[in-house]
């Protein structure tokens, strides 16, 4: 979702080094910066470099919504699981994109689905993203025994370049061999991996601040209801219906029977929205004016009907089939829903 580079052979050539190098000749790239800016920590008491000495750590930037952390989530906690006994510490950093990241009830709420059980650093006010120079969601960094980074990967993808630097540095720090073998985590839902020979679709934002490719026939309004229309779409042309009022992160339904829609080429549609104050709003999809069927997502049925509660992302339509360009259309039949963006898979 917040990856700028592809998690091809980039990510080893971002780290400085060969995928499969060897811990001797892995660069050092400076020293941690640590964790100590963190506002808050779950499922661990506060974690200080010092305290780190002498473990391989792997520090995971995410964010709850974000797709492609999202992705992600299933190897990391793999590795966790791999090589806790064998001197790894797995550190996520929880830094939001959305204010309602910011809210501690929601990120608890998508530890517990997304089965985290590894400490996280809470980073609302983008402290440790600042310290760390980090600029990507998801982004990992691995840590030496003596509190240098060594090695760096950003976006998802490329699992076996990352987990054979983990394999490296355990061994160097332990003096001897470590358990070999790739993880392979089952994956579902919004988990699966992308189909990114079939997506033609990227991530579109609702909010006036981001938003792009915006085709309904009456201006975007800013911070002001106002009633929209949907013509016929083109290639990731998305316009609103109904009564809406706009602001600089996200969309209100300012009325029930509002809607979105949106012409895209894509396995997977996902939108990250939510019910103010998480109160749930029912929502109807259509494909091609007809309910999803088979290819309905995860959050609805075949019939197209679900439901948006908190705010998270909401997996909508999986293509079954042969992937091609559908015009997808959200209702929200109940007043107050937010959209904030749509991802791809």
């Amino acid at each position: 979702m917040k990856t700028l580079f592809s998690a091809l052979a980039g990510a080893a050539l971002l780290s400085g080094v060969a995928a499969a190098a060897p811990a001797a000749v892995l660069p050092v790239l400076g020293p941690s910066p640590g964790f100590e800016r963190a506002s808050t920590w779950l499922n661990s008491a506060p974690l200080t470099r010092e305290g780190l000495r002498g473990k391989v750590v792997l520090v995971d930037f995410w964010t709850y919504s974000c797709i492609n952390c999202i992705r992600t989530l299933p190897y990391v906690r793999a590795w966790a699981e791999k090589y806790r006994g064998q001197g790894l510490e797995v550190v996520g950093v929880h830094t939001p994109e959305f204010d309602f990241e910011e809210d501690l009830a929601n990120v608890n709420a998508a530890m517990r689905r997304f089965r985290i059980d590894f400490p996280v650093a809470v980073d609302s006010s983008r402290q440790i993203w600042r310290a760390w120079g980090n600029r990507y969601w998801p982004a990992y960094y691995l840590v030496d025994g003596a509190g240098r980074v060594r090695y760096r990967q950003f976006g998802e993808g490329d699992y076996a370049s990352m987990e054979r630097a983990i394999q490296a540095l355990l061994a160097e720090t332990r003096g001897g061999a470590v358990r070999g073998g790739l993880v392979d985590p089952a994956t579902e839902a919004e988990q699966m991996a992308p189909s990114a020979a079939a997506e033609a679709s990227g991530e579109t934002y609702i909010g006036f601040r981001k938003a792009a490719n915006f085709h309904s026939p009456e201006a975007l309004l800013r911070d002001a209801p106002q009633r929209y229309s949907a013509p016929a779409l083109q290639l990731n042309q998305w316009a609103l219906s109904g009564r809406w009022v706009v602001g600089a992160e996200f969309g209100r339904a300012a009325q029930a029977g509002a809607g979105i829609a949106y012409r895209f080429g894509a396995r997977d549609l996902h939108l990250v929205a939510g019910g103010e104050a998480g109160r749930p709003v029912r929502i109807k999809v259509t494909l091609d004016g007809k309910a999803p069927g088979a290819d309905h997502g995860a959050d609805i049925d075949a019939e197209g009907n679900g439901v948006v509660g908190g705010a998270r992302l909401y997996q909508l339509i999986r293509q079954t089939g042969a992937v091609r360009q559908r015009r997808f259309e959200v209702r929200f039949l109940d007043e107050g829903a937010r959209a904030y963006a749509f991802t791809f898979g």
